[in-house]
């Protein structure tokens, strides 16, 4: 059905839109369908979705099992008082404990990835008072709430400083950044300086609780870490007795390849944080996933944290079915086929396009780092333009049918995990003519795209 323009402008008007100015006027398209790996617009046009919205839908849209589990639960039941038990928990967990790390095996609800990290940082504090501090990464993002942000190593936190009860005690480090090393250095010659550093700073800040990290960087940039670096970290953290909570959010649910991004370093945190691929993003839910030393402490001291939504019956109902598709997915190697060709497609793509300074990424979770010089990697937007070299292309190859996410100097790419070759080579197809528009501004310098996630 085609919205009338005047009508969708008046009103877009009155929603705040998330994280950016505020204008009633702002160019917004009105989705009405989605199935698949594809969304429509009123016009009915199609759109590849190849960031899965916001690294969220890994099942695609309108999958049957998902959306048979959620009718029958709202038929039977939508919403009891959290302090009651429900058959979908109770399943839910079982679920849960079939593909979870070994050892984290006890579980807090809530509705968000940020609810899930303010979950754990409350449970930490409690856990570990009086210490009481966390170090976190710059290039990091950990949620929207004064919490979350406060976790958060870049700009959108600065607004939630002002609530300074909320960020106190969070202490930042180097990013495992090697595309742009914050020490100058190489790897391996840099020994994994931003590993060991983390020691340095528990040694000199005192009082530290716990790190958090996401395994691979989401948002701001799907950064691979060296396969030396978790370890590092992991052994770290446990020699000074501080909990090590894993964020895994985007990085979670088969995303990269594995039910959980930290086993493909053999690593297992004392703390994981997730949502998003749980449900497929079908609904909302966050989750809290700790292991029995946490849980056991609060037997006889009181967990003092809930939310009136936690266990939310109706918002629980895809959880089963979801890891039920995933299993069948990896079982009959979609995911992992989808993948591998995915990887070669977009080193070709680099391998074309002089723009693309770093291709980097490991599963369907992959960045296309733009820069105006592949030799000295200065990126389109040193003179911080309005509208970034990330938003044009991403602007352009909507245009022609694909969605893709920008954010700052680099592309989103995460299609759902049920994407086909077929379906990749059409997304690649439209990504290589909008990305001409980047190449005509870019310096030749015959240097090779960088590969930083290849160790």
């Amino acid at each position: 059905m085609n919205m009338p323009t005047n009508r969708v402008k008046k009103l877009t008007g009155h929603i705040y839109s998330p994280w950016g100015i505020q204008n009633a006027g702002r160019e917004v398209k009105t989705i009405t369908d989605a199935e698949g790996i594809f969304f429509y617009d009123d016009n009915n046009k199609r759109y590849i979705d190849f960031s899965s919205q916001l690294v969220c839908s890994n099942l695609g849209h309108k999958n049957p099992a998902i959306v048979e589990a959620i009718i029958k639960q709202a038929e039977k039941l939508q919403y009891v008082n959290p302090s009651f038990i429900t058959e979908i928990a109770l399943e839910s967990i079982e679920a849960l404990l079939s593909v979870m790390p070994k050892g984290l095996n006890k579980f807090f609800f809530s509705t968000s990835g940020t609810e899930a990290n303010e979950a754990a940082l409350k449970m930490t504090r409690q856990f570990k008072a009086p210490e009481y501090k966390i170090i976190s990464r710059y290039n990091s993002y950990h949620g929207a709430t004064s919490a979350g942000a406060a976790f958060t190593g870049e700009a959108r936190r600065f607004i939630s400083e002002q609530t300074r009860c909320a960020t106190e005690g969070i202490v930042f480090a180097p990013a495992c950044y090697c595309y742009r090393c914050p020490f100058n250095m190489t790897y391996p010659q840099c020994n994994i300086l931003c590993a060991s550093y983390i020691d340095y700073i528990i040694q000199k800040e005192g009082n530290i609780a716990a790190f958090i990290a996401e395994p691979i960087v989401g948002t701001n940039g799907r950064i691979v870490p060296p396969p030396e670096y978790f370890p590092m970290i992991k052994n770290i953290c446990d020699k000074n007795n501080i909990l090590f909570i894993a964020d895994e959010v985007m990085s979670g649910w088969f995303r990269t390849g594995k039910a959980f991004a930290m086993e493909h370093w053999n690593v297992t945190p004392d703390i994981i944080t997730t949502a998003k691929g749980v449900t497929s993003a079908y609904t909302p839910i966050g989750i809290t996933a700790s292991s029995e030393k946490i849980f056991n402490f609060f037997e006889t001291t009181p967990f003092s944290h809930g939310h009136t939504y936690s266990y939310h019956p109706l918002a629980s109902a895809p959880i089963p079915a979801a890891i039920a598709e995933y299993k069948r997915l990896m079982n009959a190697k979609i995911i992992q086929k989808g993948a591998k060709y995915l990887k070669q497609k977009l080193y070709e793509l680099s391998d074309k396009h002089e723009s693309i300074g770093d291709v980097r990424g490991i599963g369907h979770f992959w960045a296309l780092e733009l820069v105006e010089n592949r030799k000295t990697k200065v990126s389109f937007d040193k003179n911080k333009e309005q509208k970034t070299m990330t938003a044009k292309v991403a602007a352009d190859a909507m245009n022609k049918g694909l969605f893709v996410n920008p954010w700052k100097d680099a592309l989103i790419i995460a299609p759902p995990l049920i994407i086909t070759e077929d379906q990749i080579n059409e997304a690649i197809e439209i990504l290589d003519n909008s990305l001409t528009i980047a190449d005509e501004k870019t310096v030749s310098t015959g240097i090779k795209a960088s590969r930083s996630s290849e160790f």
